[in-house]
């Protein structure tokens, strides 16, 4: 609020990007150098507004819809929504694009050289949120991370000029980690969205109902089904930490910190019996840098 008690106007592109923090991975630290750090905060605005829209989460008020030219009357319907998102990405490959975080993306597109694939891929993770809510086999599930989760490592090396198809590979494996870390913290906050993203092959195996993951806390099917998937995610992120070693300096310690936000955040998951229900469970700094010391030093 101002001195008059006027309410400030909201600010779509700084609210989005201030989502960061709260994030279980370090998405621009300090220690980078500035250029990496302003090309990775376009990359994360992108990724993060394009998450929004899909949930439902914009800023109240419609100012992205009228950014992106959707009409008041549509501006709740999130395909019309996505799709003026990507006629907007489309924009930043060769016009001027209407969304300011598609603006401040520009200039790293040009700078490193990034193609539309990868964020037309977030792109479709979302439409498919849309229409997809439930993942018959971890099979299924895999897939949809390859658009929803993959693509961000890929931007991360090309943004840092180190992508190989070795890194690619391990890179996806870490990213699709996170992602099913993330599902896991989340299963309360995504079944009110109508989405479950524990197959419904691996519930079956577990015996566990949709109705067993609307309660307030998990019985021992459902902590034992947490633990199942919880374990295939540590497993893709032991994988994919040789990446970590594979790269020097600076960057060597921000791929350190995307191994050991995931790999904490799964100690935190085990430290709660895997009682995932009440809440999503959080681990501290302390707990972080330790795994990040872990990570570095290659064991684990």
């Amino acid at each position: 609020m101002t001195g008059t008690g006027t309410a400030r106007p909201l600010d779509p592109e700084r609210g989005t990007l201030d989502k960061a923090a709260g994030e279980n991975f370090p998405v621009a630290p300090f220690f980078l150098p500035r250029a990496w750090r302003t090309d990775l905060m376009a990359v994360y605005g992108f990724a993060r507004l394009v998450d929004d829209i899909g949930d439902g989460d914009l800023a109240p008020g419609g100012a992205d819809a009228r950014l992106l030219g959707v009409s008041p009357e549509a501006a709740e319907d999130r395909l019309v929504l996505l799709d003026a998102f990507e006629a907007d990405l489309r924009r930043v490959f060769g016009a001027t694009p209407r969304h300011p975080l598609l603006r401040r993306l520009q200039p790293t597109v040009r700078r490193c050289s990034l193609t539309p694939e990868p964020f037309l891929g977030l792109i479709a993770a979302n439409r498919q949120d849309q229409l997809v809510g439930r993942y018959e086999t971890y099979e299924d599930l895999l897939a949809y991370c390859e658009l929803s989760a993959n693509p961000v490592g890929r931007l991360v090396l090309a943004v840092t000029g180190t992508s190989t198809p070795e890194r690619i590979r391990r890179s996806d494996m870490i990213c699709t980690a996170l992602q099913i870390v993330e599902h896991l913290q989340d299963v309360t906050e995504d079944l009110a969205r109508d989405r479950v993203y524990l197959p419904a092959a691996d519930m079956k195996r577990f015996h566990v109902q949709e109705a067993d993951l609307a309660t307030k806390s998990a019985g021992a099917s459902v902590r034992a089904l947490i633990a199942y998937e919880a374990q295939r995610a540590r497993d893709l992120l032991n994988e994919g930490a040789p990446l970590v070693g594979s790269v020097h300096g600076r960057l060597k310690l921000l791929l350190a910190g995307f191994v050991a936000g995931g790999r904490a955040a799964l100690h935190a998951i085990a430290a709660a019996e895997y009682d995932v229900l009440p809440g999503p469970p959080k681990p501290g700094k302390v707990r972080l840098l330790r795994e990040v010391g872990v990570t570095l030093r290659g064991e684990g």
